[in-house]
């Protein structure tokens, strides 16, 4: 969840043309269901209430006929409407498979990893200046967004069911899916392949906004960590290279360049911890550090034995990191 934002899951409120195509596919299916089912229960209610009135069973050639062609007809019916619907799903299908090049469309690249996603926006002309994130994705609304999804171990799958249906990550493969959003919200993803011990808690949140919010956004994220001003925040940053911090993790502008874990360049900007599991406060932060697996097992980050000054000199220093 993020702060005076509404957080949103729900492959049934579409915001995005993707989305609703796939929505509607839906309701045609529930609908065509529904009323199959409506008209199955009907028949057996009908075919009971007979049944009782009648004490002897009518075997008549007439109503053998008739019989026959009832059974007849309904198993056209049943084949027409079901040839329908897989019509109707490989148009959809289709449709929402598309990949139209577009001279406005933003590309990003998102990896899976055990269990966090990392959210990259290449920038061909400067590829140090390139923006690196984790569990967050922000895209300008009304605007085509083309994923480039891989996975540096297990295979997981992408789902952000406002905005698509879900794409697999597939170790040595690279898959695209096109999303965009109509209207400004906070959108829920999720992995959606059994990945392992935390794959319920590999969360992201989709940030869609007015592409001046976008640009403002990206031009921060694009500058690396400030100086730190306090004897504090500079003790914190002394910490933070000599602990085992700096040999997975990366902070642009200092000595931090791993790539193991997630960037941390402005992990204080983030709304969430561990992929969703935690908001994103110092006290859920100071939790993560001290003892990561406790709060979510099999996490590869180790506990960090931490005296209880350098903690919060570390504390000081992240939280410039915004």
């Amino acid at each position: 969840m993020m702060v005076g934002a509404e957080t949103i899951q729900s492959a049934l409120r579409p915001a995005g043309p993707e989305a609703a195509r796939l929505t509607d596919l839906w309701w045609i299916f529930f609908w065509t269901c529904a009323s199959f089912y409506a008209a199955l229960m009907a028949f057996f209610v009908a075919a009971w209430i007979r049944g009782r009135q009648n004490v002897e069973p009518d075997v008549t050639p007439a109503t053998e006929r008739s019989h026959t062609t009832a059974v007849t007809a309904a198993l056209i019916v049943s084949a027409i409407g079901l040839l329908a619907l897989l019509v109707t799903s490989v148009a959809a299908g289709r449709a929402v498979g598309k990949f139209a090049t577009n001279s406005n469309q933003l590309e990003i690249e998102v990896t899976g990893h055990q269990w966090w996603w990392e959210v990259k926006y290449p920038n061909p002309a400067a590829p140090n200046q390139q923006v690196v994130t984790a569990n967050e994705m922000h895209i300008p609304i009304n605007t085509h967004v083309l994923l480039r999804l891989d996975t540096r171990d297990d295979i997981h799958s992408l789902w952000i069911p406002n905005l698509h249906g879900k794409r697999d990550l597939i170790p040595g493969r690279v898959n695209k899916i096109f999303i965009q959003a109509d209207r400004p919200g906070v959108y829920r993803g999720q992995c959606a392949e059994l990945c392992g011990l935390q794959h319920a808690h590999m969360a992201l949140v989709v940030v869609a906004e007015e592409p001046e919010k976008f640009a403002e956004w990206k031009k921060r994220e694009s500058l690396g960590a400030p100086t730190p001003q306090t004897p504090e925040q500079v003790r914190g940053q002394q910490v933070f290279l000599g602990a085992p911090c700096a040999n997975c993790h990366n902070i642009t502008g200092i000595d931090a360049s791993a790539t193991l874990g997630p960037d941390l360049t402005h992990v204080r900007s983030r709304p969430t911890l561990a992929a969703g599991m935690l908001l994103n406060t110092r006290g859920n932060l100071a939790g993560w550090i001290s003892n990561a697996p406790a709060i979510k097992p099999g996490a590869q980050m180790p506990p960090n034995q931490l005296a209880a000054g350098e903690l919060q000199d570390l504390l000081a220093y992240l939280d410039t990191l915004r």
